[in-house]
């Protein structure tokens, strides 16, 4: 039988089952317990796959540092998906002013300034300046796990505003940084096919702003900087990245001056886990109750 693939269906399933919560914004939903389960069961099947690689693990919170956003030009190059964080600065006067508008139901942002944080849009950026100078002769290997937020509101339940991604970031010469990522570009096919998702990779592009944009995702594809592992989830036709895996080149070794031990500017790559977008797919491919799942998908996940 064909599976039936419709956007609203699967989000009315997620929330029947207790899987998602809805809170009022698009984009924006609680997690469940099983949801929550599932999706620690993979993070620990994706670190049992990437144990013998010893990277080093960091945490960081869900807001950076503005100015490395700019430095890095993703506010530039994604304006659309960025979230500047504002708070209120004001004097007596103006909270007099905010409280009136609040109770009138009325516009208050001009009230607020621009703070030096934004909210993180990918797990990787925070880890790029730490690396400023000079890394080991092997390079650096760094797993991170994190919240991210893209401004992209939406009712397509795989189309969040604030999710989870598990990336590990590859710092060091090319050769090296593009073995990496071809290695775990099978990796992540392997591991999601275990799980009985109908997987494949294909070269992508990133959702550059603008005219210039347009320019820069068509030389993104035409040197295969970007690939990404797709799943239909909600739609045959236009499959849902469920991965992805981004070369950079010298783009972040030259912007925070990282260099390799031979003092060549470094090159990194990142590969990113979309864990809840993960989890949508096992439920939608599998049934909303975990308990009867395949038993070589359980065998994977209830190690």
């Amino acid at each position: 039988m064909t599976p039936e693939f419709s956007s609203k269906s699967l989000y009315d399933d997620l929330v029947k089952f207790g899987h998602i919560i809805p809170v009022g914004v698009p984009g924006i939903f609680g997690r469940g317990a099983i949801f929550e389960d599932i999706l620690t069961r993979f993070e620990a099947a994706v670190g049992r796959l990437a144990a013998s690689d010893h990277a080093t693990k960091v945490h960081f919170p869900p807001c950076i540092n503005r100015q490395i956003l700019q430095k890095s030009l993703y506010i530039d190059s994604f304006p659309q998906l960025s979230g500047t964080v504002f708070s209120f600065t004001g004097n007596d006067a103006a909270h007099r002013e905010l409280s009136s508008r609040l109770k009138d139901d009325k516009p208050w942002g001009d009230l607020q300034t621009m703070t030096d944080c934004c909210l993180t849009p990918a797990a990787c950026y925070p880890v790029y300046p730490t690396f400023t100078g000079t890394l080991p002769t092997d390079g650096a290997l760094v797993d991170v796990q994190n919240w991210v937020f893209r401004h992209e509101p939406s009712d397509e339940p795989t189309r969040m505003q604030a999710f989870r991604v598990h990336e590990y970031v590859r710092l060091g010469t090319t050769d090296v940084v593009v073995a990496w990522r071809d290695l775990w570009l099978q990796r992540g096919l392997d591991i999601l096919l275990s799980l009985g998702l109908a997987v494949k990779a294909e070269v992508a592009t990133d959702p550059f702003f603008g005219r210039g944009g347009r320019m820069l995702a068509a030389n993104q594809r035409e040197q295969k900087l970007k690939f990404e592992v797709v799943c239909p989830v909600i739609s045959a036709e236009k499959p849902t990245a469920l991965c992805s895996f981004n070369y950079h080149q010298d783009k972040f070794g030259t912007i925070f001056n990282i260099k390799t031990s031979t003092g060549e500017t470094a090159d990194t790559a990142c590969l990113g886990f979309g864990l809840e977008r993960i989890v949508m797919a096992l439920l939608k491919t599998h049934g909303m109750d975990p308990g009867s799942w395949p038993k070589p998908v359980r065998e994977v996940l209830w190690t």
